[in-house]
């Protein structure tokens, strides 16, 4: 099995869909404790659905379950139940050696594609911008449960909490009032402020490089059941392609200017 996959296209826009993995290596399928419903109700399937806009693309297959790439390194595995929002993950109650040393190896190997990536995109055009694509849970209390408070859970959350916000404004702006005409409740770092990844793109190119983590509300699937509605997934997916040239023209207006 292959942790992840890059589909490359001409652009300077990427995305990532990090968490969409839902596969195990044979030596965690055989000390994982989870049952795949468990583990898909924490995943972020269809990302990769959400995602698919045009652009380079990189998609994960493996679970974070096995790998977090989204954590930091020394963390990435998870150890303990509360390291995976209070599950008992393990069967024996933590990995083996054997499991932490391969999935330490995927992380490694997926950091190091991404840089050689970010800079092969640098290298031809000046910038880059990332949209990372993430989905989250608003009804862990159960599925006929009532749903979290749509104040503190917007449809779809922008973290930004890494970037330098004032230099990468433009951008910002620009995805919040697409997404906002779209009819989507889209605002900025109310539930997450973006992981390990984005915080990671920006300390490599801090001055060319912005990763835009976003959240999307399970609204588009039944979190649950793991049953989604196409017609949501597709419309929201449309909705990123058509931000491309806006995202293009704003990236074009950033690195452009002078470094102060």
């Amino acid at each position: 099995m292959t942790a992840f996959r890059v589909i490359e296209s001409d652009g300077p826009i990427i995305t990532t869909a990090i968490h969409a993995g839902h596969e195990l290596r044979p030596d965690v399928l055989r000390d994982i404790r989870l049952s795949e419903a468990d583990r898909l109700h924490e995943e972020d399937p269809y990302t990769d659905r959400l995602s698919d806009i045009g652009a380079t693309q990189v998609v994960v297959s493996r679970s974070r379950f096995e790998v977090d790439l989204n954590r930091p390194r020394e963390s990435c595995v998870y150890l303990t139940p509360a390291d995976a929002w209070g599950l008992e993950v393990w069967q024996s109650g933590a990995p083996t050696a054997e499991t932490i040393y391969l999935s330490l190896a995927e992380y490694d190997a997926f950091y190091t594609a991404m840089r050689d990536l970010l800079r092969r995109t640098l290298s031809r055009y000046g910038g880059f911008i990332v949209l990372d694509v993430h989905s989250y849970n608003h009804r862990r209390t159960g599925p006929s449960a009532e749903a979290a408070s749509v104040r503190d859970n917007p449809e779809v959350n922008l973290g930004t909490g890494t970037l330098d916000r004032q230099m990468w404004k433009p951008v910002i702006d620009v995805f919040l009032e697409h997404m906002g005409s779209a009819g989507y409740d889209a605002r900025e770092n109310v539930k997450f402020k973006g992981g390990a990844f984005a915080g990671w793109a920006h300390r490599e190119f801090p001055r060319n490089g912005c990763v835009l983590a976003v959240e999307f509300k399970k609204t588009f699937m039944d979190e649950w059941t793991g049953v989604p509605d196409m017609d949501r997934v597709q419309k929201t997916s449309l909705a990123l392609l058509e931000m491309i040239p806006m995202l293009e023209e704003s990236l074009g207006r950033v690195v452009a200017e002078p470094s102060v």
